[in-house]
């Protein structure tokens, strides 16, 4: 999935949950969880640096505009923010880790990397990695789900 389908998944989690090691333990799973569905990816193997910058810069903001605008229109408490916050980086912390194993050479991240990868190629072939229209249904359908319960649902 893209960074902002797991944002808007940590989001969730983090508004709904108090505690936050199960935030972190939840958002890690649902991280996971997701990665198993059809999705295309925008990066690859290849990318520069300066394509990870462009990209997910744009993925990133429009995913915290859209927990900014959570915040503007609900204006939450702190202790809701903080739970959200974790739960966004959580959600977020596997491909940081991934992204510093390839472009930072981290080779201590080696087997993260590899259960990462595991887990993106669990029902997915790599053709179907390539990013295509189709593929990115599933990103589509998850974040408007997300926006669904962050804004109007609460668990």
């Amino acid at each position: 999935m893209i960074p902002s389908t797991h944002m808007l998944a940590g989001a969730v989690i983090g508004r709904n949950i108090s505690n936050p090691v199960i935030i972190v333990f939840l958002s890690l799973i649902i991280h996971f969880i997701m990665d198993t569905f059809r999705h295309g990816d925008y990066l690859n193997h290849n990318s520069t640096i300066k394509d990870v910058i462009r990209r997910v810069g744009l993925d990133f903001s429009i995913g915290f505009s859209i927990i900014i605008l959570y915040f503007y229109f609900n204006s939450p408490e702190w202790i809701i923010i903080r739970n959200i916050s974790i739960g966004i980086f959580a959600s977020l912390f596997p491909d940081l880790l991934s992204f510093m194993y390839l472009k930072l050479n981290l080779k201590s991240l080696k087997k993260i990397f590899d259960f990462h990868i595991w887990i993106h190629r669990l029902f997915v072939t790599p053709k179907e990695k390539q990013w295509r229209l189709i593929d990115a249904k599933n990103d589509i359908v998850f974040s408007v789900l997300f926006i669904i319960i962050l804004f109007f649902l609460k668990i």
